[in-house]
């Protein structure tokens, strides 16, 4: 984590607020001055400010209903940020779990523990995203299998991992992937000819979205040790 961050997390400052004590050589690393905000420091460092130490606050872990036409960004653009649904100080320095599109909506996840969050977008975690589906054509017969083998998708060398889909009717069905490729729900089903009209994550690992859009809660401790995915042996 970066040194500026740190101090963010452990105290009441800002960032620009916490740069500024660095700048003005207030803050040690290990009993060493350091003025470098973008130093990488680790939460058992010790770390003082004034000559007071440190102490990082309990990460932070959210769930929230991202709801149509919002960004995954932290600052707006063609349509406003996810962010200004997040009534919580310092909304600034947590982070997404993953990306949905502008035009997707469904369960985003927040964090400021990267190390939560590597582990469930790292592509060998396995991690199930489940996706409702809307589709401009009926549902073809092959699709199911055809996605259960894997799909190349155009640009690509390896072939998709096999997902599961789940007709609920003729148009609408549930997609579960283990991926998270460039915009790959939209282009697995370009590549049998069809087109999304409307995409919603319904679940992420373990974790179903429980939401209506705009809200958000804290997970349980319970929620956070349910996603943490074993080590394969």
């Amino acid at each position: 984590m970066r040194l500026d961050k740190y101090i963010c997390y452990s105290s009441d400052l800002t960032l620009s607020q916490a740069r500024t004590h660095i700048a003005n050589q207030q803050v040690q690393v290990a009993g060493h001055l350091c003025t470098n905000p973008a130093q990488q420091v680790h939460e058992h460092n010790n770390i003082s400010l004034a000559g007071q130490r440190l102490t990082p606050r309990p990460a932070r872990y959210i769930m929230l209903h991202k709801r149509l036409n919002t960004l995954c960004s932290h600052q707006d653009g063609a349509y406003p940020s996810l962010f200004s649904d997040l009534d919580l100080e310092k909304a600034e320095l947590l982070h997404l779990v993953g990306r949905l599109d502008a035009d997707t909506t469904g369960l985003v996840l927040l964090t400021d523990d990267g190390r939560w969050s590597y582990q469930l977008t790292h592509p060998q975690s396995g991690c199930r995203k489940v996706y409702r589906v809307t589709l401009r054509s009926e549902l073809a017969t092959d699709t199911a299998q055809l996605f259960k083998q894997g799909i190349l998708l155009q640009g690509e060398a390896k072939p998709t991992l096999p997902a599961i889909l789940t007709p609920v009717t003729a148009k609408e069905v549930l997609l579960t992937i283990t991926e998270g490729r460039f915009h790959q729900v939209k282009r697995m089903f370009a590549a049998v000819n069809n087109k999304v009209l409307a995409l919603h994550r319904e679940q992420v690992g373990n974790l179903q979205l429980d939401l209506a859009p705009r809200e958000w809660r804290y997970l349980t401790s319970a929620e956070v040790m349910a996603t943490h995915i074993p080590k394969k042996t």
